[in-house]
């Protein structure tokens, strides 16, 4: 389907505030999913992540099966996105917010949340020039692997890969879950796994009775989840207020960003973000075709002008700000003093992180994994390990529950 350049701009000036209203109101950002988890073993925001991916790959691949999509995204990989996705782990942690949740909450008002990403914008500039050496060194040296998708690696229709993707993850989400349930003694306290056959086979039923309790306790929370949804007897205006269920922002995100992949491909943040980092330094005057990461990769044939992803960041901030004003969440926060280095240097490794892991956690851990990229399954993994290692440190004091 071909849309006019209005239409273009119309959906991508939709799609940016229906992700500001969903990221604002359930308060749904990647920080607060995994430190939290580390830090409290607290899921809220964890289970609506997953459900969103999960929703997402189930989507994503059946516009795959029926080339109602705009392309795969695949980066090359090795062992440069797993460190990238470390730095920006790091950063988006010592900051307190993702790419999405430093622009949600920029919104919202949060002043220090401007000061992140005012810092990041540094890190993309720093990037941008030191681009050719990255090149080189970094890039060709660290990430050897051609860039690949599961789907196209598969036999199997993207569909088919997409449902098989969604029952692995499941099962081992669940396996996850039951396991933590189970009795730390294998033999129960009564000594019968003695020997290594008896051990194994009693490993073997543990680890079913894990996945057939974390499936039981999925099910159960999908059921209680149903039933406060029929049961919450709230006028709508209150409902609509109140902040939402983080797993109905995520069904709600993977819907919206299922129209962002057949209009315009995956759902990324940093790199629009680094192109607006481009685009105003050209408006002040500088050449920014002339500078190679702008000129040649990020805005073809040296064109710097808005596209319509950049649109779309622009309209998320709105829609965050419509949803905190209508809401009465909207105030101007100033930030504490003592709290400003966090900001600035987590900002500047966010934005320098993004670039060498080419995305950030939505591109990565949001939109690349629902893609089945190799690349994002690595860069992902480095942005997990980032916020446990800044989690862990951050938190030395109190201590972690992981």
């Amino acid at each position: 389907m071909l849309l006019s350049p209005v239409a273009y701009v119309a959906v991508s000036v939709a799609v940016g505030l229906s992700f500001g209203v969903l990221l604002q109101k359930a308060r749904f950002c990647f920080v607060s999913a995994f430190r939290d988890f580390v830090a409290f073993k607290d899921t809220r925001v964890l289970k609506g992540l997953l459900v969103g991916i999960a929703v997402m790959t189930v989507f994503w691949s059946l516009q795959a099966t029926f080339g109602y999509f705009r392309g795969f995204w695949t980066p090359a990989w090795g062992l440069g996105s797993l460190f990238g996705g470390f730095v920006f782990g790091l950063g988006m942690t010592l900051a307190g917010g993702c790419a999405s949740g430093t622009l949600y909450r920029a919104g919202q008002g949060y002043l220090q949340f401007w000061l992140v990403l005012l810092f990041m914008f540094v890190g993309y500039v720093l990037f941008a020039f030191a681009f050719p050496v990255a090149e080189t060194y970094y890039f060709q040296t660290l990430n050897p692997f051609q860039g690949r998708t599961l789907y196209l690696s598969s036999p199997l229709p993207p569909a088919v890969t997409g449902a098989l993707a969604v029952a692995v993850g499941t099962l081992a989400y669940a396996f996850v879950k039951g396991h933590s349930q189970l009795p730390d003694d294998p033999s129960g306290g009564t000594g019968v796994a003695s020997d290594a056959r008896a051990q194994a086979a009693l490993g073997g039923s543990r680890g079913v009775s894990a996945v057939a309790l974390g499936l039981r306790g999925i099910a159960d929370g999908m059921v209680a989840y149903a039933r406060g949804l029929r049961e919450d007897d709230r006028p709508l205006a209150d409902r609509l207020r109140d902040s939402w269920d983080a797993r109905t922002a995520g069904v709600a995100m993977a819907l919206v960003a299922s129209l962002w992949f057949f209009v315009h491909g995956h759902w990324a943040i940093t790199g629009s973000e680094a192109r607006w980092a481009g685009y105003l330094l050209s408006a002040v005057g500088y050449d920014v075709a002339s500078v190679d990461y702008w000129g040649s990769v990020l805005f073809r044939d040296g064109n710097i002008s808005l596209t319509i992803d950049m649109v779309m960041i622009a309209s998320l901030i709105v829609g965050s700000f419509v949803a905190a004003y209508a809401s009465g969440d909207f105030r101007i926060r100033k930030p504490k003093l003592n709290r400003v280095p966090n900001y600035a240097v987590g900002g500047l490794l966010m934005g320098v992180g993004s670039r060498l892991a080419a995305g950030c956690n939505i591109a990565n851990l949001f939109s690349g994994v629902a893609l089945l990229s190799v690349h994002s399954f690595v860069a992902g993994a480095g942005i997990i390990l980032g916020v446990y290692v800044m989690t862990h440190y951050m938190y030395r004091e109190v201590g972690c529950a992981l």
